[in-house]
């Protein structure tokens, strides 16, 4: 049963127009009694109007009413989720570990309910005929990006993931049309990463972004458009622990998905890689 309904409101609450947002409220208020209404009914309940909520769905970026209330009802019938955590002063390391292992578990889930597979399928299609994947993300998403390269190297795919703007921006200056440009920023504000796109765009690449789930600078700008969940997260749990995972995970989805879609090649790929790693272990 389709799921992530009620993440989905969670995640866009803050970035609805006055009209969506009074109905997105009062969906997760009372989720149980959306699933039995109609538009028209949401909308008098909520005090807004049928056509507010049409707008809410295709805000949400779900296949209409009838989707969101599957979704929700896939959402409650679900066991309870523990949430998210921060650590507390003086907390022990048992304390730590488990609920390090808690958050980690709790983004991969937010994150899968999130994951839209029509635009995943774009995203491994354009990247299996791309002649060149320009990799670019600031801070940790920079570790995200290197860590997508290294896997698109070892299945034989020309990859690039500089840390450096001013060489990023030289670098899609004078790329194909052929070639993808990958952005990647929790946030989807990040201003270099933003106006790399920009260029990219103008260039005539094919674009692609991971960012949060919502409406952001750089999702706008991309033709295919990869969310991880986001959560309000506490300062121990900022950028690089529970949001860096989601990202890290979507990358591994999408790594797998290319690879199933190209078995054999990619097998092959694997082994010489492998086999180039164990020459250089065996001459030391």
């Amino acid at each position: 049963m389709a799921t992530g309904g009620l993440k989905m409101i969670e995640n866009m609450l803050g970035q609805l127009p006055a009209s969506e947002q009074k109905i997105a409220e009062f969906i997760l208020q009372n989720p149980h009694a959306v699933v039995n209404r109609t538009v028209n009914e949401l909308g008098v309940k909520a005090g807004a109007s049928g056509a507010a909520v049409v707008r809410l769905c295709k805000s949400l970026g779900v296949n209409g009413f009838q989707d969101l209330k599957f979704r929700i009802a896939g959402d409650l019938a679900k066991p309870a989720e523990r949430g998210y955590r921060d650590i507390e002063p003086g907390e022990s390391f048992l304390s730590i570990a488990q609920k390090t292992t808690s958050n980690s578990i709790q983004s991969l889930k937010d994150t899968e309910e999130l994951i839209n597979l029509e635009e995943l399928e774009k995203a491994v299609k354009a990247l299996k005929q791309a002649s060149n994947i320009h990799l670019y993300g600031i801070g940790a998403s920079h570790i995200i990006a290197l860590d997508a390269q290294q896997k698109l190297i070892r299945i034989n795919k020309g990859a690039t993931a500089f840390s450096d703007s001013h060489l990023v921006a030289t670098l899609i200056a004078n790329a194909k049309k052929e070639d993808v440009f990958f952005g990647i920023s929790f946030s989807g504000e990040t201003p270099e990463v933003v106006k790399v796109m920009t260029l990219a765009k103008e260039q005539g690449m094919k674009t692609i972004s991971l960012t949060k789930y919502g409406n952001t600078a750089l999702s706008a700008l991309s033709d295919i458009k990869l969310y991880t969940a986001y959560s309000a997260e506490a300062p121990f749990r900022s950028g690089a622990t529970s949001s860096r995972l989601a990202q890290l995970y979507v990358i591994d989805i999408l790594f797998l998905s290319m690879a199933t879609a190209q078995y054999a090649e990619t097998i092959e790929s694997i082994d010489k890689t492998r086999d180039a790693i164990q020459f250089l272990k065996e001459r030391n």
